[in-house]
């Protein structure tokens, strides 16, 4: 199916572009032709009818960033990518149509998460925040600070054992931090999204300490979509964490980068547990839908 769609996302940018030549006049951006795509093209959504879960792993290159819309239509944020991604997450937003964020959570206080939350904050309406009780003294992070202020908007406190409101048919539950650490990455807030019989798991830059804090705290891991941790680094997806979260699918939020994301050792132990791996660095931004039942995945490119 994502072959299929992707040949006609290419089908439908060559006639934006052909369009584009006939008028006389060329896009600003490949950005800005890709966003008109995005809001002419019928969501995968319409292929699993109308009350779907869509959850949407943007492409912020060496970063991460979920956007989620529930089949009622609410809306949650998790992490908006680095600092030089501010304008292009508010672009990806109104893109898909979101003017609200009913819900967002930054999973630690890291650049390639947090960096862009600011911008989004100053542009949107937004409910409510979670955030680990972590501080950091970085110009990003109090960047931040200050338009949560300036919207008047306090931070809730994101740990294990939170049941977060969003939608009366999505359970959102918090798994870590289990215990407080001055470790940015074992802070990081995971979240697991329930609907039906479907479910995400998405970790951050959880490492291995916070991973066996999870799984010592009894917590049901099972799910059948993994947001690999910390972009694929040998610091996460321990052996014993991928089997007791036995996922069908991977998404690997990386770009171009210099740390060897995704390492091979975890792409050799997804591949051993035999889960299908979507990477933006080579598929772009990662779609996932589900209906409550099955799942329908589409790929940028």
């Amino acid at each position: 199916m994502s072959r299929q769609k992707t040949r006609w996302t290419v089908v439908c940018v060559f006639a934006l572009w052909l369009s584009v030549l006939l008028s006389g006049c060329a896009p600003g951006s490949w950005e800005e032709a890709v966003g008109r795509l995005t809001e002419n093209t019928p969501p995968a959504s319409e292929e699993m009818g109308d009350r779907s879960l869509r959850v949407i792993f943007l492409d912020v290159g060496q970063g991460a960033s979920q956007l989620l819309i529930s089949p009622s239509g609410h809306t949650m944020l998790i992490d908006a990518g680095n600092n030089d991604k501010e304008e292009e997450m508010v672009r990806y937003l109104q893109a898909y149509g979101v003017h609200r964020l009913d819900l967002v959570i930054g999973t630690h206080p890291d650049a390639d998460h947090i960096g862009g939350l600011d911008r989004v904050i100053d542009r949107l309406d937004i409910g409510e925040i979670y955030m680990p009780k972590i501080q950091s003294n970085t110009k990003t992070f109090e960047s931040l600070l200050n338009s949560i202020r300036s919207k008047g908007l306090k931070v809730k406190t994101a740990k294990a054992g939170v049941e977060l409101a969003w939608d009366e048919e999505v359970q959102v539950n918090l798994f870590a931090p289990v215990k407080a650490t001055d470790d940015n990455n074992n802070m990081s807030a995971v979240v697991k999204v329930t609907y039906g019989n479907t479910s995400f798991l998405l970790t951050g830059d959880a490492e291995s300490e916070s991973e066996r804090l999870m799984l010592d705290s009894g917590a049901n891991l099972r799910a059948d979509v993994l947001l690999v941790g910390h972009h694929g680094s040998k610091s996460s997806t321990t052996a014993k964490f991928l089997s007791a979260v036995k996922p069908k699918y991977a998404v690997i939020q990386v770009g171009d980068n210099s740390y060897g994301h995704p390492t091979k050792t975890i792409l050799d132990r997804l591949a051993k547990q035999q889960v299908q791996v979507y990477r933006n660095d080579l598929q772009g931004t990662v779609e996932i839908v589900s209906n409550g039942e099955e799942y329908h995945i589409t790929t940028e490119r």
